[in-house]
């Protein structure tokens, strides 16, 4: 065993056995313990486990990307006052005042990635026990938390008679090759197609206008393009199986920011002004430290002209009585 195969062993194992336990729960309601399907579902549930454990991380997440993002006009003023410095000293100046920028907006450039960084283990030992399927029923072997049986029945399983251990690149043992390529095609476009849309309606409707405008989001347009890229090329091969927990996952991220963007958004963007709008038209006082909304606006000038005119009535200056004549 090298020592990729070591790191992977518990992954493997953990992967396997929380697919196991879906598998037998599905069983014993009733659904084939050999059919694609209850197979298809196992996955789901992976996915669910997975992306629920991960919610504090998503959350830590959310936090470290708006610290990001405030920190955006501190840090442009920094590069400013380096720019053109070459040397050593300041280099390693702007370093350490960089550094002390992030610990104290609480975050660090490594933040959005933190997610999907502890989700790869998990993938690549999904990857590694579908991928190995085959190989394990010829030697009658079982994988991680799999029994030899249970390695049989995932390998003759399919859905739409396209085998889950079968991939556009590979194909599969008795399955269909058209069905294979047609659910692959549709898989890798929907996987690719959610992660896209996933970070263009971060990029739309998120981020503030000082991030807009920041280097930091030149990065993240060319990533926009580059990880569907990379995913979808990479999806030729992935076993089926692989890319119904990576669409499922897409899906459950899309949605989760949809809920964020929509709910918790990022202060001074498009989102948190319209929720700003929203809450207005049904009277609520405003919920974000941000820019006030066109609505709120109005209604506090109409609120101001109404509290002058009282005043000015109030105060109005009363005629004054006219001297008497004397006597």
């Amino acid at each position: 065993m090298d020592f990729f195969e070591t790191i992977m062993f518990p992954f493997k194992w953990l992967v396997s056995i929380i697919m196991v336990g879906f598998h037998e729960g599905l069983s014993f309601i009733g659904l084939p313990a050999a059919n694609g399907w209850t197979w298809t579902l196992s996955i789901i549930g992976l996915v669910l486990v997975i992306r629920a454990a991960l919610i504090p991380v998503f959350v830590k997440q959310i936090k470290a990307q708006r610290g990001m993002q405030l920190l955006q006009p501190d840090l442009k003023k920094l590069q400013t006052k380096y720019k053109g410095k070459t040397d050593q000293l300041s280099r390693q100046a702007m370093a350490q005042e960089q550094m002390a920028l992030y610990k104290k907006h609480g975050t660090n450039p490594f933040s959005a990635c933190l997610p999907m960084l502890i989700q790869m283990p998990f993938f690549f030992a999904l990857f590694q026990v579908l991928s190995g399927i085959t190989a394990a029923r010829n030697s009658g072997k079982g994988i991680g938390a799999m029994s030899a049986d249970q390695v049989v029945q995932f390998d003759e399983s399919s859905i739409f008679g396209a085998p889950l251990s079968a991939s556009l690149l590979h194909g599969g043992a008795g399955g269909n090759e058209v069905a294979v390529w047609i659910l692959s095609i549709v898989m890798i476009v929907a996987m690719t197609a959610s992660q896209f849309i996933t970070q263009k309606q971060i990029m739309a409707k998120n981020m503030s206008e000082e991030a807009m405008a920041s280097p930091f989001m030149r990065q993240q347009k060319m990533m926009l393009y580059i990880l569907p890229l990379v995913f979808g090329i990479g999806g030729i091969n992935f076993p089926i199986g692989v890319l119904i927990y990576w669409t499922t996952t897409n899906l459950w991220t899309m949605g989760q920011q949809f809920f964020v963007i929509r709910r918790m958004p990022t202060p001074g963007s498009p989102a948190a002004k319209a929720l700003e709008e929203r809450r207005a038209a049904k009277g609520l006082p405003p919920l974000l430290g941000g820019k006030k909304t066109a609505a709120a606006d109005a209604a506090a000038e109409a609120e101001a002209a109404a509290a002058a005119a009282a005043e000015i009535r109030a105060q109005r200056v009363q005629p004054q009585r006219k001297n008497r004549k004397k006597k």
